[in-house]
């Protein structure tokens, strides 16, 4: 497996997972599909990314990571974004993508990486809950285009050395 920075040369074959996860259902707050120019504006190269990695093997894509900015919360933090190929979890790409991603944030001094999942989304929760992360909000009332109330959790990891 190689872990590797994103470039814009990947945003379709990104795009390309990303709509498979979202058309799954379940495991992403995202309803609607992206294309690879969305992707690369809001996960490689826009002015808010921090950064971005994928994870690869000789069969292709396994997942990627990054890290933005979000108005919504304090200027020194990072807000991250995971997917995994649903037939490639638990493989160790996420333990890895996320050692490259707190490897930038050490480096550009981002002191709290958040992220925010549904609450009915276990096996991102888990994730989360391995990687160290620790519950800090809590929107029980969030709900999906279709009315369905699913909640969303905010965790955060605390970013040491910065």
């Amino acid at each position: 497996m190689i872990i590797r920075p994103a470039t814009p040369q990947d945003a379709a074959v990104m795009s390309d997972l990303q709509n498979r996860i979202i058309r799954i259902g379940g495991t992403t707050a995202h309803e609607v599909e992206h294309d690879a120019a969305y992707v690369d504006a809001h996960y490689i190269s826009g002015p808010g990314v921090i950064c971005c990695h994928l994870a690869e093997d000789d069969s292709g894509l396994i997942g990627f990571q990054s890290m933005g900015r979000n108005d919504a919360l304090p200027e020194n933090w990072g807000d991250i974004g995971s997917y995994v190929n649903p037939d490639r979890q638990r493989t160790g790409a996420g333990a890895a993508l996320f050692a490259a991603t707190l490897a930038v944030a050490r480096q550009k001094r981002v002191a709290v990486i958040n992220a925010t999942i549904r609450a009915d989304n276990v096996p991102g929760l888990g994730y989360y809950n391995r990687r160290g992360f620790l519950d800090y909000a809590y929107e029980p009332e969030y709900q999906l285009k279709d009315g369905r109330r699913v909640g969303r959790i905010s965790k955060r990891f605390e970013v040491s050395g910065v």
